[in-house]
């Protein structure tokens, strides 16, 4: 192009392309060069405010006490646009103890709350169920999927886990967009994020489909991973030249729960990443990585590396190193709004390993980067009493939080001894 704005552009070294802005990578002439666009983000610290619709029919009770349209998370109340009818039950594999468990909470839902139940196939295709005769009546009614084949996002109102946290963060990983509200019940190890007891399980399903349960929204990341790919192309004119084109795809994008955990992998160097803010270089780790955890997350990995542990209401995101090797180097507090990047240092050894939430694992080359953000659908976790009570009842019952032996008082001197001083 010859125009003026163009001209201005190419001396810039960047050009316009529907509202685009492309920046040469090398000083080959454009006409023989990929470019890659950037943008800049508009950045609100507080953070994305949350989806107040959770799956086909769940949202939160307004409030008429709210102030523009703000809503005090302790207020926060589950309601139902219309009825619930379809509920996913996700249980623990492999494990016998909720064989029984995982039974009689299909057949409750089934013949006496008239609700289709989802399950994943493998579940019933688990030998125990298949031979139970008693059991066929109510399998035959069950609707199975498949992770990664069957799309059930816009067909669940409620989902229920038996087992532990890994359920819960299971169940997150099926709804990347929306989630509907969770009801977990602690029949696993751990149980941080699972309050309720089975014990009491139909009088506490009851009262979830009537509604106004407490719910505590447990804030997501959105991550992506922009792989970088070289490309080789010869163009023949009076001679051959070769020109290196630059392509950016994204490879993944991720809701997360917990955690980003981007480590070191098999290698037996120090990883060496760099961590960028709001497109700013703050700091380079070197160590075995670094945990870019939610508040719901720093009870997990985050906590065992030495971070401190936040209030799932708090917006913010943590970043954690991991075994750093530096002594100053102490786990940071950032606003939910900012924008995460992390790319591996230029001068760095080996590649790096990235997983979230403790699954998808893949590797980090040369020029790939790590975008991570606060997301707008969290995890609507429904409480058994209140968000403050269970969450505190959970670090004292699970991770048994400033447990120690009670220091004795002092002993009260007696009258005798008072007389002779």
């Amino acid at each position: 192009s010859t125009g003026a704005s163009d001209k201005n552009c190419c001396e810039n070294n960047s050009y316009k392309f529907k509202n685009f802005c492309f920046t040469p990578i090398c000083h080959l002439p454009i006409y023989f060069c990929f470019l890659l666009p950037f943008y800049r983000r508009a950045h609100f610290l507080h953070g994305p405010y949350p989806a107040t619709h959770f799956g086909p029919k769940a949202c939160i009770l307004p409030n008429p006490t709210s102030v523009m349209h703000i809503q005090d998370p302790a207020s926060q109340r589950l309601t139902w646009t219309n009825p619930p009818s379809n509920v996913l039950v996700i249980r623990k594999i492999h494990d016998e103890s909720l064989v029984e468990p995982f039974k009689e909470l299909c057949r409750y839902l089934v013949e006496e709350k008239q609700l289709m139940v989802y399950v994943e196939r493998r579940v019933v295709e688990d030998g125990t169920l298949k031979d139970d005769e008693l059991f066929g009546s109510i399998c035959n009614q069950l609707c199975t999927f498949r992770e990664g084949f069957d799309d059930i996002s816009d067909c669940i109102d409620l989902i229920i886990c038996l087992g532990g946290d890994g359920t819960l963060l299971y169940a997150s990983s099926l709804f990347q967009g929306s989630v509907p509200p969770v009801m977990a019940f602690h029949l696993g190890s751990l149980g941080f994020l699972t309050p309720f007891k089975f014990e009491s399980y139909k009088t506490e399903v009851a009262k979830v489909l009537e509604g106004n349960a407490a719910i505590t929204l447990r804030s997501r990341l959105k991550v992506k991973v922009v792989k970088l790919l070289f490309i080789l192309l010869h163009i023949v004119c009076v001679c051959v030249c070769v020109c290196v084109c630059v392509c950016a795809r994204v490879r993944a994008h991720v809701q997360v729960l917990n955690e980003v955990v981007v480590d070191r992998g098999p290698s037996s160097y120090l990883s060496n990443v760099d961590l960028y803010l709001n497109g700013r270089l703050i700091t380079s780790v070197q160590g075995d990585g670094v945990i870019v955890s939610t508040p719901t997350g720093s009870t997990a990995y985050a906590a065992a590396a030495g971070a401190s542990m936040i209030h799932p209401n708090v917006p913010a995101i943590m970043v954690t190193p991991i075994c750093p090797h530096s002594l100053s180097f102490r786990p940071i507090v950032v606003p939910a709004g900012v924008e995460l990047m992390i790319t591996l240092s230029p001068d760095a050894r080996n590649t790096a390993w990235v997983s979230f939430d403790g699954r998808k694992r893949q590797e980090i080359q040369h020029g790939d980067c790590i975008k991570i953000t606060a997301s707008c659908y969290p995890v609507p976790s429904i409480c058994c009493h209140d968000l403050v009570y269970d969450w505190f009842e959970s670090l004292a019952q699970c991770l048994h939080w400033n447990v120690r032996k009670r220091q004795a008082g002092l002993a009260q001197p007696s009258d005798s001894s008072d007389t002779e001083n």
